[in-house]
């Protein structure tokens, strides 16, 4: 006698099962769009794109190796960041440096992290000493050794250390909300002549005053350094403006006509005809 084919009713469940083993097997991707807007952000961040460089999406797609659609997704994210401006019916633009929004941006940075500083100054642990101790050592060797690129990657991991050390969660993503602005001035100012240096000193007093315990020294320290760097970044910028402005005004004058020569001569009265 022959056995009963199985059933379309049978065979579901085990369908279903698969199916749900396939979902929990899948490995979620990381999105093209992400991709992109880190790629850019680095090079927006570096400098490697200029402030109000355009952002053209045909050069940058065939760049990325993206398509329109995720970079377009990408420069929308860079633009809540404040890194990117988006034009209607023009290319976006990377953001220009405006002095009036520099200060407000250090302003509220130093404050972020000055409050940061004056917790983590009471709630670091032991371990966390010794974590901002190599960070510290590192970037030391890296300043020795002329390495600005590492020293800035470092520099920012000792900032959002600290602030980490707090142990706010507000704070912390308020922090995490202006941080790619801020890295951008911060790597700007870095390589301006003398301030590298500068920042090395701060940072080694603002460990010294952590490890003290001492949160109004750490926290005073913290927030003249962020402000410090917003200050070199403006009278940078305020330079570069100047000599801007010198270079248009001796291209001027250098275009402009010179006066025809007046003749000498004896002077004669006019005659009526």
């Amino acid at each position: 006698m022959t056995e009963p084919k199985a059933t379309r009713r049978n065979k579901e469940p085990k369908r279903a099962m698969t199916a749900l083993q396939r979902r929990r097997l899948r490995v979620p991707r990381v999105g093209l769009h992400e991709q992109a807007a880190a790629r850019l952000r680095t090079m927006i961040v570096r400098g490697e794109l200029a402030p109000g460089q355009s952002l053209g999406e045909a050069d940058l797609s065939d760049a990325l190796g993206v398509s329109r659609t995720p970079l377009r997704e990408a420069l929308k994210q860079l633009a809540s960041e404040g890194l990117v401006e988006l034009r209607l019916n023009h290319s976006a633009v990377v953001a220009p440096f405006r002095r009036a929004e520099l200060a407000e941006l250090f302003e509220a940075v130093s404050g972020i992290e000055r409050c940061a500083a004056e917790l983590a100054a009471l709630r670091m642990e032991p371990d966390d000493f010794e974590r901002l101790a190599v960070l510290q050592d590192k970037i030391e060797w890296h300043h020795g050794r002329g390495e600005l690129r590492e020293y800035f990657q470092t520099n920012q991991q000792i900032h959002s250390a600290i602030v980490g050390f707090a142990r706010n969660a507000v704070l912390k993503a308020t922090h995490e909300a202006l941080l790619a602005r801020a890295e951008r001035a911060r790597f700007f100012a870095l390589s301006v002549l003398g301030r590298w240096d500068e920042s090395v000193r701060e940072h080694q007093e603002i460990l010294s005053a952590l490890k003290r315990r001492d949160a109004a020294r750490a926290g005073q320290i913290l927030a003249h350094h962020v402000r410090r760097t917003g200050e070199i970044v403006a009278e940078t910028l305020d330079a570069k403006t100047l000599d801007a402005k010198t270079l248009d005004a001796e291209a001027d004058g250098a275009a402009a006509p010179e006066a025809p020569a007046r003749p000498r001569g004896r002077k004669t009265r006019n005659v009526a005809p």
